[in-house]
């Protein structure tokens, strides 16, 4: 199910109802949806729904739906170049358009029109971009049917399925109509009708007749507004963590002497993306022998540079010259390779660690061109941001990626950004709490204290900072000042600064 990212900051886990009534307006924006209807589907009263959203969410329903709007209407506008205002706006649940476009710019700083502006004068650059080829044989394959309806719903079902291949395709995932020798089966269905209609789908294997994934929608046949695009777009965004992590066990599974490029790649994403020193290693020899099996693999090429710079940034080398060269030089292969959205996502990432800026701005551009519902490139994105200094362009897009895909394996990573956002911006105690939920979900990922341990000084709490400070000595007994000046993320120099200065403070040696 997409539960959805918490609009709020709060920790506490959400109540069941109180889920259920935020994945029903996040299915079906448009719809002005009463207190009554909420808490029907929440299967509690009006008034202990009102009571728990003031709790754990710390807002009202009502202002709940407006903040999940606003969050629609700005990716959309961020996304579509040839979005119409007046079009979105409606869509989102706002029918003046007139006061939609003067919160949007109270909240965004700038109006509507100039965010559209803003997004086009990129398309140039992104046409100059290789085009992109991926073979038939490295994407996943899924078999797709009609979705399962009632005749008054069987349009609209249609229209649904029609959306959602679109988006899977986009997302690089091939789509056949029948299971054949396809490895996983979609099925979706509406039960109900009106606003008790509810969506479902599951992910089979059919190889096992294991359920991987499941998805379920209430009340989204309720609101004519509702496009069935964007509902589609955020179904593909959270099956492909599952997805991938199946094709990854795939590759597992196989005889060591089946292995090809593409089955090693896959073995090795795991081990890049856990951010950690071990994972790292593994990942490199996996990858190492799949460039040595196909020296062009999309995939492999991006994800070996990406690996080489996490080993400067993260400490995991003593040797950050000769492990950036690499990096840097498999990153120019890998963008004249190019890729689908998931290879552009992480071919970013690695050039955004070498400080290519500009080029990884226009490579991650590109993935969300080709797939709007790509969490990882909304990340990226959001890095982008935070290198630049605009934190709070860099918090809305990666809450789009945690909304996208809550449950993915680099989830935690747009926690630590969001912390690093909240620290450019001088909300010190913010960062803190932030990049502490990031070590919750991810407690190897132990270089998050470079920036954990200052904030914790910076706002004052001493005891936080020297627990913090120690967890970092403990995995880097020997990092200095220096080091940790070598081998930062590229943050904005004044950030740079407080960060060293902290350290310093809280004891760690020059």
């Amino acid at each position: 199910m997409i539960a959805g990212q918490d609009v709020s900051s709060a920790t506490s886990p959400l109540p069941r109802g109180v889920r259920r009534a935020m994945d029903a307006m996040r299915a079906n924006v448009g719809h002005n949806w009463r207190l009554t209807e909420l808490a029907a589907i929440a299967g509690v009263s009006g008034r202990t729904l009102q009571r728990q959203f003031l709790a754990f969410v710390g807002k009202t329903p009502r202002a709940v739906l407006r903040e999940i709007g606003f969050e629609c209407a700005r990716r959309e506008l961020l996304q579509g170049a040839d979005a119409k205002i007046m079009d979105v706006a409606l869509r989102c649940g706002f029918p003046h358009c007139g006061r939609f476009s003067i919160e949007y710019r109270r909240r965004y700083g700038e109006t509507p029109s100039q965010t559209l502006k803003r997004q086009a004068v990129f398309t140039a650059s992104l046409a100059a971009m290789p085009s992109l080829f991926v073979p038939a044989r490295d994407r996943p394959a899924v078999a797709f049917g009609p979705i399962e309806a009632s005749a008054e719903n069987l349009e609209v079902a249609a229209d649904i399925a029609d959306d959602l291949v679109s988006a899977l395709t986009r997302a690089g995932t091939s789509v056949a109509t029948r299971p054949g020798a396809v490895r996983y089966l979609l099925t979706g269905a509406i039960r109900g009708s009106g606003a008790e209609a509810r969506l479902t789908f599951r992910l089979i294997d059919t190889e096992t007749g294991s359920q991987l994934w499941a998805h379920r929608a209430d009340g989204i046949l309720h609101d004519e507004t509702t496009t069935g695009e964007h509902l589609a777009v955020r179904i593909a965004a959270a099956l492909q963590p599952c997805l991938r992590m199946a094709e990854i066990d795939r590759a597992l599974r196989k005889p060591a002497t089946c292995l090809n490029a593409h089955d090693l790649a896959l073995r090795a994403m795991p081990g890049v993306l856990s951010l950690d020193a071990d994972g790292n290693a593994r990942a490199l020899e996996l990858l190492e022998r799949a460039m040595d099996e196909d020296p062009n693999h999309p995939l492999a090429t991006a994800l070996a540079a990406w690996a080489h710079v996490q080993r400067v940034v993260y400490h995991f080398t003593h040797e950050p010259l000769e492990e950036r060269a690499r990096s840097l030089e498999l990153a120019h292969k890998a963008r004249a390779l190019c890729g689908d959205a998931t290879v552009l996502a992480v071919l970013g990432n690695a050039l955004t660690l070498l400080k290519e800026f500009d080029t990884a701005d226009l490579v991650i551009r590109k993935a969300l061109a080709i797939d709007g519902g790509s969490a990882w490139a909304w990340s990226r994105s959001g890095w982008l941001d935070v290198y630049k200094g605009n934190p709070q362009s860099a918090i809305e897009r990666f809450k789009i990626a945690l909304d996208l895909a809550p449950h993915d394996p680099l989830a935690f990573n747009s926690m630590v950004g969001i912390g690093c956002a909240h620290f450019n911006a001088g909300h010190y105690a913010e960062a803190a709490n932030w990049q502490e939920r990031a070590l919750i979900e991810h407690p190897s990922a132990s270089w998050v204290h470079r920036t954990m341990c200052p904030a914790y000084v910076l706002a004052g709490q001493g005891p936080q900072a020297r627990r913090s400070l120690s967890a970092l000595r403990q995995h880097y007994p020997d990092l200095t000042v220096s080091e940790v000046q070598g081998g930062m993320p590229p943050l904005p120099p004044s950030q740079c600064d407080l960060v060293v200065g902290a350290l310093q403070e809280a004891g760690l040696p020059a």
